[in-house]
């Protein structure tokens, strides 16, 4: 079933069951008011009597003779619709209003017989095609009366709010379908549109369709939430083409570079050793620049690090490994002081690798003798060299991928160092900031958000450095 057809049933049976409700409570509530005023009039017709019945307790006799029955009769009659009957249990004699009295039965006779000893008995009765309300009320004495009204016009004004009821549901029904219909055909077309959409999006790959939504309701969030999941698709598809358009330019060099040397190997009986020497020297270089190269590019592309665990890291033991293995490797001098520290919430693996990024940045691109200066701080990781430095040209673009200074391309690097350490920054809701150090030189300060060290730290498993 449709979308669209369960909001036309949904609407069409709240409809009918609250016209059926409406109709429902009508009839119960008139059927007790007509209940109520049969009952009162009934009780009425008993009252009158019982002032009959008071009078024959004092005169007995007034039962016998034609003139005292027909006096009696008229002081029962009180309603054209009630039919009394005052009949006494002993004799068996009865006087009625009517000419067409309701049937006394045995019950009513004993009830007579036995007196005021007995409630009165209520009940309903159809005699010869017609619905009565009877109550018999005896009285003492010996004496019953019996008073009886026709239930026609109950009957009749329940039948017509039972049929008007009937009327109303069948129009709330068919009104609410109708409304039902315009109302789900508004709400699915737009829902529709943009089903279309997203099927023209997947069987053509494009990513720039117009969206059909529009409003504040519902619909109109998820068409906007649509719209900016396929702009953000369409900035990722961007993104990665600039990345392979980049990542191939930059490829080509090591590549070229790798045909050229494999090309003068071919004359390798031509080669005197030490051009031989320099040509592996060369090969190996380049294959282990075109590797990083690689592995770079492949952590640029990937959503590898988003992957990993956050858990709560301390700066100054993590730049304290990183620091050391780096001095281990280029066996350069890299100094490390901390401040006063503030733990954070990371991925500790990513955070090792910018740091990692930062340091490697700094020993490439200073003098080997110089000393490399790493400071931690609160949320900070600042890393500093005695380097060429960055020109005020370059210092905008040093994060763009691939980018490097005029100045820093004689040297070995890909260009994405500090684009990886941004990326990481930025996943983490952190900053980066490069600054010309004084006196010559680069400082890059990497800064994290601090987390609130009274609030318990949520548990996670303990961060593998190292």
């Amino acid at each position: 079933m449709t979308l669209r057809l369960k909001l036309i049933f949904a609407l069409s049976a709240l409809a009918t069951l609250t016209a059926a409700s409406i109709g429902a409570t009508a009839y119960q509530f008139m059927s007790a008011r007509l209940d109520e005023e049969i009952n009162q009039s009934l009780e009425q017709a008993v009252a009158n009597a019982a002032v009959v019945v008071d009078a024959l307790n004092t005169n007995p006799e007034a039962l016998t003779g034609v003139t005292p029955v027909l006096d009696i009769r008229e002081q029962l009659r009180s309603d054209e619709d009630l039919r009394v009957t005052l009949f006494e249990g002993r004799s068996g004699l009865a006087v009625s209003t009517s000419i067409d009295p309701m049937p006394v039965t045995e019950r009513d006779w004993s009830l007579a017989q036995v007196g005021n000893r007995a409630g009165p008995w209520w009940r309903e009765v159809t005699v010869e095609g017609e619905h009565f309300k009877i109550v018999t009320t005896p009285f003492e004495g010996g004496y019953a009366v019996q008073a009886a009204r026709r239930l026609d016009e109950k009957n009749r004004v329940l039948g017509s709010i039972k049929n008007r009821t009937l009327v109303s549901v069948g129009l709330a029904t068919a009104f609410s379908a109708l409304g039902g219909w315009l109302i789900a055909n508004r709400a699915t077309r737009r829902l529709s549109g943009l089903t279309s959409t997203a099927t023209q999006v997947a069987v053509t790959g494009r990513l720039d369709v117009p969206l059909p939504a529009e409003g504040t309701d519902e619909v109109g969030q998820l068409g906007a939430a649509f719209r900016a999941m396929l702009l953000a698709l369409q900035e990722s598809r961007e993104a990665q083409t600039r990345l392979v358009q980049d990542a191939g330019h930059e490829l080509r060099t090591p590549l070229t570079s790798l045909r050229t040397n494999i090309s003068l190997l071919k004359r390798l009986d031509d080669l005197d050793d030490e051009t031989r020497y320099q040509i592996l020297a060369d090969l190996e270089s380049e294959a282990r620049e075109l590797s990083t190269l690689v592995n770079e590019i492949v952590e640029l592309a990937t959503a590898s690090r988003q992957d990993e665990t956050e858990n709560l890291i301390t700066l100054d033991k993590l730049v304290e490994q990183v620091a050391d293995r780096a001095a281990r490797r280029t066996n350069r001098q890299i100094t490390v002081k901390h401040g006063s520290q503030s733990p954070i919430m990371g991925r500790s693996g990513a955070i090792e690798r910018a740091v990692s990024n930062l340091i490697d940045n700094a020993t490439k691109f200073s003098p080997p003798e110089s000393e490399v200066e790493v400071t931690t701080g609160g949320t900070t990781v600042t890393v500093c060299d005695r380097g060429i430095g960055i020109s005020e040209k370059d210092l905008p673009y040093v994060f763009n991928r691939f980018h490097r200074a005029t100045e820093a391309r004689s040297r070995p690097g890909s260009g994405l160092g500090l684009a990886i350490v941004q990326a990481v920054a930025l996943e983490h809701g952190g900053s980066v900031q490069v600054t010309q150090r004084e006196g010559g030189g680069t400082c890059v300060s990497i800064t994290f958000p601090a987390i609130d060290t009274q609030a318990p730290p949520p548990f996670t498993t303990p961060p593998l450095i190292g």
